[in-house]
């Protein structure tokens, strides 16, 4: 009782002394603790005795707010400070998430088991969660933007792991005035592959497996960073396009998107790597012909899964040097036993198989033994 007093006062004490507002008190209790996070720009977990909190500080593009929550184990004790943010206790035994890009965290933490609920199932690529899904373990629970309130009142998990593309999103706060907890995940707004990796720590602290997760980053980082420094070793840099034609636009990646990453840091010249920005441009036809008609690469063209698909569909793609000479590389040949792309699904989590797969497309002899995981060269 007499440490509760003493910090209390304390409390009372620094407020008065920096004269903070309600929202810069929780900046200060959180910021005894130091963030866990080294990658990703978006997330922060900061461990105490008994609870952790995490800030999702991008939850969508340009976010002008954090998102902040308090994981509490048996018997913590959360400082008054914070209990005005959501408080889930943990580990958690049940969960619904709404991307295929959490399926692979619950996999490598050995935690798919715990998955009750998804929306439209059949994007899910992952053999073991697919076996979950066929035994009637894993409920359908509607789409993304259309959740099926009464289904996930019925199931009740401990948690939904959810998205938003801005703060306004009516079925998240229905949920939430339910009773359900509700968090938002923002891996999908990082732009670092480390950083997007980074997020499976967000999934480990759910479970109380902090320890696993943390094993688990490190390993992919240390296999990230070693390619990395192979790729350094390349002679040279052949050009690269990437993208392909929607109705009347081409979109190709940003400079300082995720994928545009991947393609410089394999050693390659990409032909937009000097444009701002972490989406897609959106440009005419003659524009990328213009620039890159003769380049040696063509990476990412959709997803397609041959070269006569891709000619079906537009037949001035067989104008580009690249085409021509079959060295086109898509992800969308290697698909889930429903349609779902693996590369959707997996590639945020393990960014050494993608940089790897570059380095073997554009750099064989760096790594004559590594088979193509996600990419295949199309004929």
């Amino acid at each position: 009782m007499k440490s509760n007093i003493r910090r209390i006062v304390l409390f009372l004490m620094v407020i008065s002394l920096l004269g903070c507002k309600k929202d810069q008190t929780t900046t200060l209790t959180v910021t005894k603790a130091q963030n866990s996070i080294q990658y990703a720009n978006g997330l922060e977990i900061y461990k105490h005795e008994g609870y952790s909190v995490v800030k999702i500080t991008n939850p969508w593009p340009e976010a002008k707010e954090s998102l902040t929550y308090i994981l509490k184990q048996k018997n913590g004790i959360i400082p008054d400070s914070l209990k005005q943010f959501t408080t889930i206790p943990i580990p958690i035994k049940s969960i619904v998430v709404t991307s295929t890009t959490h399926i692979p965290s619950l996999e490598m933490l050995g935690v798919e088991n715990t998955l009750i609920g998804f929306p439209n199932t059949d994007y899910i690529s992952s053999e073991k969660t697919r076996q979950l899904i066929d035994a009637g373990k894993v409920r359908e629970i509607g789409k993304n933007e259309n959740l099926n309130t009464e289904v996930l009142i019925d199931m009740a998990p401990d948690v939904i792991v959810s998205f938003s593309l801005n703060n306004s999103n009516p079925t998240l706060t229905n949920l939430q005035k339910s009773g359900l907890k509700v968090i938002l995940n923002g891996d999908w707004t990082e732009q670092s592959p480390l950083g997007k990796a980074e997020w499976i720590k967000f999934f480990g602290t759910l479970y109380g497996l902090d320890n696993k997760a943390n094993s688990l980053f490190s390993e992919i980082e240390k296999e990230y960073n070693a390619t990395l420094a192979l790729a350094k070793k390349a002679t040279t840099n052949p050009t690269v396009l990437s993208g392909a034609m929607f109705q009347d636009q081409w979109y190709v990646p940003q400079g300082e998107s995720w994928a545009a990453l991947f393609l410089q840091n394999a050693q390659s010249e990409y032909l937009w790597k000097d444009s701002k920005g972490t989406g897609s441009l959106t440009l005419p036809f003659e524009n990328i012909l213009e620039k890159a008609q003769h380049a040696e690469f063509w990476v990412a063209p959709g997803d397609f899964s041959s070269l006569k698909q891709m000619s079906d569909s537009n037949p001035h793609y067989n104008q580009f040097a690249s085409f021509k000479n079959k060295k086109v590389y898509s992800y969308g040949v290697n698909k889930g036993a429903k349609g779902g792309t693996i590369y959707f699904e997996l590639s945020p989590t393990r960014p050494d198989l993608v940089l790897k797969d570059l380095i073997k497309i554009f750099h064989p002899e760096l790594l004559p033994n590594h088979k193509l995981f996600f990419f295949q060269k199309l004929e």
